[in-house]
């Protein structure tokens, strides 16, 4: 786990040396900086597997004419090291970075199919000789591991974060409008855009190539429905069990370490189950982590449920109390940590805290709602399901037609909600996309300053924006959320910021739920076995049927009567602390004169968000984003302590 970055197109030593540093939060153990002529690489290094210095990076083969620099985990490097030396290949360390670079070495760009994990890869390739130089920039198939990039063919600079971007002193600190508009509509940036204008983000599954003056971003792995084509057709009971195996081999790869690993436990089915499997794997006591919030955010707290699942696992267990006036200090450092703008993340922020003053690397459940329907949008989506395929073919055009119509043309918030439940009466992807927004896509629109130079033509309707995650459309109901979850929300904001925060506290977190292996598995699962009964989502697992084989694989390492609890997420008391600890800050960064200093928002607009905030009419996560995008602006895009900085850190 580590930060990289570079500059291709020109020698940048310098340059890169200040991203290096920007990013000294991702690697404390070790940096290097490699340049030539033609590009620059460099890393921070977060030492977990040989910790020697024979893992240092950048790490060159093929005579010092290939360098690579690595981010991420690959949890069969032992194998495919293996398969390597019979073929005559010779190491000279035992870290998977040069596992990654012999295979590139040996197959070229076809290396990427043979990787299990999560990874952010850069390798320069000056085989071919001066003018012929080759970058070739991938990143892990579920995008656990950001790899951020602006420029073109001529000159591109890229890093793990965009922070590191901004460092370089070769891309702009200007805010993207359409993007902003986006994160307003659903709390974070759909990928590939970022927050700053000309900066995108790889996609998960794809490769970037610069050869030849020319740039190619292509597509290397995709989610599918239909990698285990046989499951369907076994009984439930064998099901189960190839599930526990999946389970267990997944677990067991993710622990590979050097270094200590702990969990990450917050009383909910996934973090329980992995605990469960972890600990019945592992020959040393764990150490487990959990957060909790006392009185303010008692309704929200797990934390004495993770307690006692911890004692009956035989965990060293560590509770962690955030209190509202702890988020309140440090709210400039979270809101730097994030290094994007995010209506979320901060819970992640805090147990990462907890957990590495103990442990290198922390198992997250991250995956589990994705994939074995734990969220409430599996259970409404798949009551509509049957209503919807009985539409008539001219009513789904005249939907289809009406998706696409420009916010400029509705008459008002009210019409625009209105149009918004008919769509989603009648149009499967128009109903997914109202279960998750924020201020929604015209109400974006309404809080953006019309001094914006903003094309609404160019600003995506909700639906669009589910529409571009919708990657399993001919599957049945629950895989296809699942593949809308898993290239949405998980993607855009719950993998981006976990990675974000965690590794402000030089923590590397790992998610055995998101192994490819694990994901394909799910995904080929018949669509009663992941969600069975009529009961509602907000029922305890037992009667709303949700993960009901995730459960079932595990059951007899699990506490009793685990399925008898109700899902509540892993949420924080905002709206409590908004309106105590936090609201000094909150009035600060909403003030008029900060909304028309930064000039991104319409002043009337923001403050009738407060106010109705304040009054109940209105969620927290409202006025909480627009504190958020401030506090970030301050803290990442200024760059520049300044007493509003000083004042919260």
């Amino acid at each position: 786990m580590c930060g990289i970055c570079g500059v291709w197109g020109e020698n940048a030593k310098a340059n890169v040396a200040a991203m290096v540093a920007a990013m000294h939060h991702r690697g404390p153990d070790d940096n290097g900086v490699h340049e030539d002529e033609r590009a620059t690489v460099g890393m921070a290094r977060l030492a977990i597997v040989d910790v020697s210095n024979a893992g240092h990076q950048p790490m060159s083969g093929a005579g010092g004419s290939v360098w690579i620099v690595y981010n991420g985990e690959i949890y069969n490097f032992v194998e495919q090291r293996q398969a390597l030396e019979a073929l005559g290949h010779v190491f000279k360390s035992g870290s998977d970075t040069e596992v990654v670079l012999q295979l590139y070495l040996r197959f070229g760009d076809a290396l990427l199919e043979r990787l299990r994990g999560m990874f952010a890869i850069a390798i320069l390739d000056k085989r071919g000789g001066r003018g012929r130089e080759r970058l070739l920039l991938a990143r892990d198939p579920l995008g656990i591991k950001p790899l951020l990039y602006s420029g073109d063919a001529e000159r591109l600079v890229f890093a793990s974060e965009m922070k590191a971007i901004l460092a370089s002193g070769l891309v702009e600190r200007k805010i993207d409008s359409t993007a902003l508009h986006g994160l307003l509509a659903q709390g974070s940036v759909a990928q590939p855009d970022t927050i700053v204008e000309g900066v995108r983000m790889l996609m998960p599954g794809h490769k970037l190539v610069i050869e030849g003056r020319q740039i190619t971003v292509s597509e290397y792995w995709r989610l599918s429905a239909n990698r285990h084509p046989d499951l369907a057709d076994l009984d439930y009971a064998e099901q189960v069990r190839r599930l526990r195996g999946v389970l267990e081999d997944s677990v067991r790869a993710h622990m590979v370490s050097d270094v200590p690993v702990g969990a990450f436990l917050s009383g909910g089915i996934d973090s329980t189950v992995l605990t469960a499997l972890m600990a019945s794997q592992s020959g040393a006591r764990l150490r487990t982590f959990s957060v909790g919030y006392g009185d303010e955010g008692a309704s929200l707290d797990e934390s004495d449920v993770a307690a006692r699942n911890a004692t009956f696992f035989g965990t060293e267990h560590t509770r962690v109390l955030v209190t509202g006036e702890e988020v309140r200090d440090r709210m400039m450092t979270v809101a730097a940590a994030l290094d994007q703008p995010s209506v979320d993340g901060v819970n992640s922020y805090f147990v990462s805290g907890a957990a590495a003053g103990s442990v290198k690397v922390a198992i997250s459940g991250t995956g589990g709602d994705e994939s074995f329907a734990g969220y409430g949008w599996f259970h409404r989506m798949a009551a509509l399901a049957p209503r919807l395929a009985g539409n008539r073919a001219a009513l789904e055009r005249l939907v289809s037609s009406a998706a696409s119509w420009p916010f400029k043309h509705l008459p008002g918030a009210t019409a625009a909600r209105t149009l918004s439940r008919i769509r989603g009466r009648h149009d499967f992807l128009e109903a997914f996309s109202r279960e998750y927004r924020i201020f929604g896509s015209y109400g974006a629109h309404l809080l953006l300053s019309p001094d914006l130079a903003l094309d609404l033509y160019g600003c995506q309707s909700d639906r669009a924006r589910a529409a571009m995650a919708d990657q399993l459309p001919d599957a049945d109901v629950i895989a296809r959320v699942s593949a809308l979850v898993l290239r949405g929300y998980a993607q855009n904001q719950l993998l981006r910021d976990i990675d974000a925060v965690s590794m402000a506290h030089s923590l590397e977190v790992r998610a055995p739920l998101l192994d490819t292996e694990v994901v394909d598995f799910a995904l080929s699962l018949p669509a009663h076995t992941k969600l069975y009964g009529g009961a509602r989502a907000d029922a305890a697992y037992a009667q709303s049927g949700a993960k009901r084989i995730l459960i079932d694989a595990t059951r007899d390492l699990l506490p009793p009567d685990l399925d008898k609890q109700q899902k509540r997420g892993f949420g924080m008391p905002y709206g409590p602390w908004l309106k105590g600890p936090l609201r000094e800050i909150l009035e600060d960064t909403l003030s008029r004169q900060s909304v028309n200093t930064r000039g991104l928002f319409d002043p009337d607009m923001v403050e009738r968000t407060r106010l109705d905030f304040f009054k109940g009419k209105g969620s927290w996560a409202l006025p909480w984003l627009l504190m958020m995008i401030e506090l970030w602006c301050r803290s990442v895009l200024d760059a520049r302590h300044s007493q509003h900085s000083l004042r919260y850190q």
